[in-house]
């Protein structure tokens, strides 16, 4: 991946692993931003966008995406440091294919516009094809994961099991229905990281490192 040209990395990572906190550290490393599921939930809510609606948008607004990127910059809980699925957004993880597509056409336009990291969504899918992308694994052993979540959300570790099983199928059935590969196939990835002993900014200097090495 070269930096001097608009690239997006993508992040794919496991709930607990620290992933998240990696994707934003690195973005802030690489002086761009960052766009994760709150983020695009965000854009869709504010414009009730569509497919369609996307593509009006940009027809008929020369400054449409000075109006996203306010979106993306003010809208409502996008600072949070930590997320976790709770119970009642199950639904909104089952993903319908108008949502698929609709998540997809936002991405493509962020990244048509500038260069930034890119967490979950099936972004290492999306961005297969682009001409400077960089697709990274993070992954951690479940007994870290466990503490990490347990920790995170001040719950008992059975109960950060429990959610961290429910969120792995949910996540692989995801990546399965609309990709047709799974997300733990390390063919999708140039980097695969595990956290295991390693703290966010340790993850952030290997990525850099791998980065600074192209040409």
């Amino acid at each position: 991946m070269k930096k001097d040209e608009k690239f997006v990395v993508t992040i794919n990572r496991e709930l607990g692993s620290g992933g998240r906190t990696v994707g934003r550290k690195l973005a802030l490393k690489l002086g761009v931003n960052y766009y994760d599921k709150t983020l695009v939930k965000a854009l869709q809510e504010q414009y009730n966008l569509t497919v369609e609606e996307i593509e009006k948008l940009k027809g008929r607004k020369q400054n449409w995406w000075s109006d996203i990127e306010r979106v993306l910059t003010m809208g409502p809980g996008l600072n949070s440091n930590y997320y976790l699925p709770q119970k009642s957004e199950v639904p909104d993880i089952l993903t319908t294919d108008e949502m698929f597509k609709t998540e997809t056409e936002i991405l493509k336009s962020i990244v048509h516009e500038t260069s930034c990291v890119v967490a979950g969504r099936s972004g290492f899918y999306v961005f297969r094809n682009h001409p400077n992308h960089l697709s990274i694994l993070i992954q951690a052993s479940m007994p870290s994961r466990v503490k990490r979540v347990a920790g995170k959300q001040h719950i008992s570790e059975e109960e950060a099991r429990k959610i961290i099983d429910q969120v792995d199928e949910m996540r692989e059935n995801y990546v399965k229905k609309y990709t047709k590969t799974s997300r733990y196939d390390s063919r999708n990835y140039e980097l695969v990281i595990r956290m295991d002993g390693l703290t966010e900014d340790d993850a952030v200097d290997i990525i850099m490192n791998y980065i600074n090495r192209q040409k």
